[in-house]
């Protein structure tokens, strides 16, 4: 089942272009999805380099090692991006010389209505990116306070009427229980006015709430902090760092990281140092934030708000 949906990887060529790939070199696909950038990074490693694949996704890691069994370059993790540094330790590796985040939910995951993702196809209300683990979204719902509710909607998906949709939520609840994904859209959108919606033709209603309980369900934004951090200790002189962000919260953590840790450090006005004596950038910003074509775009609509940042490890 896993096979009939296509999956079209954003940025293919762009992102594997800023790892700067060596032959030799450690790679780390952290975000495997169905493996178009891996793909691509394993034809260019030679017989010594190594590339390592984690995604948290039990049927992306099954893909995976269909892929990759006979290719003993390549491990194969299953956990989340933010663990890299386990997943180098089993390999026997102590620095990688890329890393490469494709952060948000695959295509094959959208288009499974069983995995709970979307509103346009009804089906279980899940949106784990691995379900076997953890709190589905339909289990969350039926026990979260209407107050964290609406903090997860506002907080994640930047949506205003978070605390009018928590309320339809929790009174429809106490109904019928939410269990499915036609189901809490229908409830989210009846909490919408219609004179708001019509503000933006085209935008399902239920577009920002299903966001923001993805995101929160699978703990992406504390994930994406704790790798990025994890980066400054495990990419090696001059290793890469390439990240790309679909979501404002996402490309803003990221934004931050990098011009925090290439920048200068602040020191007090008329302080006798010198500057060989101030301690060096962390990373240096490589290039400006990249957009796909307006060619990809039309081949891949959903590629349309991807941004790309890189940074080098110093």
């Amino acid at each position: 089942m896993d096979n009939t949906f296509k999956h079209e990887t954003v940025l293919l060529h762009e992102a594997v272009e800023a790892l700067n790939i060596k032959e030799d070199g450690i790679y780390i696909d952290a975000t495997f999805g169905r493996g178009g950038h891996s793909a691509e990074i394993v034809r260019q490693l030679g017989s010594k380099g190594r590339l390592i694949v984690i995604d948290k996704d039990p049927l992306a890691i099954a893909h995976a090692k269909g892929a990759y069994k006979e290719d003993n370059r390549v491990l194969v993790w299953q956990g989340s991006f933010k663990d890299f540094p386990d997943a180098l330790q089993e390999a026997g590796l102590s620095k990688a010389d890329g890393v490469l985040l494709d952060l948000g939910v695959s295509s094959p995951q959208l288009d499974d209505a069983s995995r709970g993702f979307s509103f346009m196809r009804d089906g279980a209300l899940d949106m784990r990116m691995n379900p076997d683990v953890g709190e589905s979204a339909a289990e969350w719902l039926a026990r979260a306070s209407e107050e964290d509710i609406a903090n997860v909607i506002y907080q994640y998906g930047e949506d205003k009427l978070s605390r009018r949709i928590a309320r339809t939520i929790v009174s429809r609840r106490a109904e019928v229980a939410i269990a499915t994904t036609l189901q809490l859209a229908e409830i989210i959108a009846s909490a919408i006015p219609m004179r708001l919606q019509k503000k933006e033709p085209g935008k399902h209603p239920a577009t920002r709430s299903f966001q923001a309980i993805r995101i929160f369900i699978n703990r992406e934004l504390e994930d994406l902090n704790e790798c990025l951090n994890n980066s400054k200790e495990f990419l090696a002189d001059k290793g890469r760092l390439v990240v790309i962000c679909f979501h404002s919260l996402e490309d803003r953590i990221v934004k931050r990281f990098l011009k925090k840790e290439s920048s200068a450090p602040r020191v007090p006005r008329g302080l006798p140092i010198m500057d060989e004596q101030l301690s060096r950038p962390l990373f240096k910003l490589v290039g400006k934030a990249i957009k796909p074509s307006q060619d990809e775009i039309g081949l891949n609509v959903r590629s349309r708000s991807a941004i790309m940042r890189i940074g080098e490890r110093q």
